[in-house]
């Protein structure tokens, strides 16, 4: 039952995610964003419609990775395969909520921004609990 829910919690929130970059893809939002990192008001890239829709869909392979190691379907892969690819990614978002120590993660340098605030409340804690919860999930079912 466990194992299930965190597999569930973790799946719905990379769908969510992935449907909220394909609605900012087609966005006409402007001014300060808190989707990239900025630096005196500007931001230091600014996302095409393509990378945008591209994160979404990775965001979408990473629910269906979940799901895999979850067992909820059989692709024909040996089960440690999704289970390591697991580990990858928890590997992965616990680099990201750590942060390139300057303008993303817990320890970063710059943090007047609202993309900084909302990386500090949000996006960096947001990415721990999906790290721990991918990497549960992987424990949980393949051991």
């Amino acid at each position: 039952m466990l194992p299930d829910i965190i597999a569930l919690v973790a799946c719905v929130t990379f769908i969510a995610l992935a449907l909220w970059h394909f609605h900012m893809a087609f966005s006409t939002a402007t001014g300060e964003s808190a989707a990239v990192p900025s630096v005196d008001g500007k931001p230091l890239f600014k996302p095409s419609r393509i990378s945008t829709i591209a994160v979404g869909v990775a965001l979408v392979m990473f629910a269906l990775l979940v799901a895999c190691t979850a067992r909820w379907f059989a692709p024909g892969l040996p089960p440690a395969l999704p289970a390591w690819a697991s580990y990858a990614l928890a590997l992965g978002l616990f680099a990201r909520a750590l942060g390139d120590f300057k303008y993303v993660g817990f320890f970063k340098s710059v943090r007047g921004s609202r993309f900084a605030k909302m990386d500090t409340r949000l996006y960096s804690p947001l990415c721990l609990l999906l790290s721990m919860g991918v990497a549960a999930n992987a424990v949980l079912r393949n051991g």
